[in-house]
């Protein structure tokens, strides 16, 4: 069977993908934020699982510890938090087929009008394949914890940090955790994981397990992507890459 594009894609941007050195005040503030709980005021929603809710407590929050006011990250007791796999948007072209096992895949991402609106309609959604994006913030109708980032200033489609396998990683905020399941925090697309773990790793139903990924979200107008942002970018990298300058400029806040 003849390769899809976005298969070719995958993996000529994996293979391009290096270990960028994660900045030195990035590395100090991971060091110290990952100490303890978060609680008081840094605490702006608790309640959330990291994984299935089965086999461990309700101990993950929303946390504003050290950067109150400019940013927002996922908190666990001395932890952070996992990463699963989200394949959620354009599924027209199914990549290299790893998105298959996903067991939860939606046709659609949860700003999709946004996506079409600041795209120019160049996509109809954001491509998991290609685009890097964190699930972020818990929608749910079951009486279960919700969060919405944008209570706090963050906007949608704007530039998050990602600290992940000893890298530093731009994307955006492009999709939430529902209620199809407990309330669960710790997702991105599979091109964000795979640019974290690699392709052998990583696949629509298998992630990384370990609470050691930071996820960092921004407030306000300035952590939107810019007007080179390539929305309609026919990899990860070329996508990444035209955020990159936005995110360089975000992380200086973490101190």
């Amino acid at each position: 069977m003849k390769p899809s594009i976005t298969f070719l894609a995958i993996l000529a941007a994996t293979q391009g993908i290096t270990a960028v050195k994660v900045p030195q005040n990035v590395r100090d503030f991971y060091k110290r934020v990952k100490v303890g709980r978060c609680e008081g005021s840094d605490k702006l929603k608790g309640g959330f699982f990291d994984r299935d809710g089965k086999n461990e407590k309700a101990q993950w929050s929303y946390c504003q510890k050290s950067v109150a006011g400019q940013a927002i990250f996922l908190h666990g007791p001395n932890t952070f938090a996992n990463m699963d796999i989200d394949c959620d948007g354009d599924l027209s072209d199914p990549g290299d087929g790893r998105c298959g096992s996903s067991e939860d895949t939606q046709g659609q991402t949860a700003f999709v009008d946004q996506v079409r609106k600041v795209s120019k309609n160049k996509i109809k959604d954001l491509n998991a394949n290609i685009h890097p994006y964190v699930v972020f913030g818990n929608d749910r109708e079951d009486g279960g914890p919700t969060f919405s980032p944008q209570k706090y200033g963050v906007k949608p489609l704007s530039v998050m940090a990602v600290v992940c396998g000893e890298k530093l990683i731009y994307g955006i905020w492009a999709d939430t955790n529902g209620d199809d399941g407990p309330p669960v925090v710790g997702e991105a697309s599979i091109s964000f994981a795979t640019a974290c773990y690699g392709t052998k790793a990583i696949n629509g139903n298998s992630g990384h397990d370990e609470s050691d990924v930071l996820y960092v979200a921004f407030t306000g107008e300035d952590a939107l992507p810019g007007p080179r942002t390539k929305w309609d970018a026919k990899d990860f990298k070329e996508f990444e890459d035209s955020i990159e300058e936005v995110g360089n400029r975000l992380i200086k806040r973490l101190k």
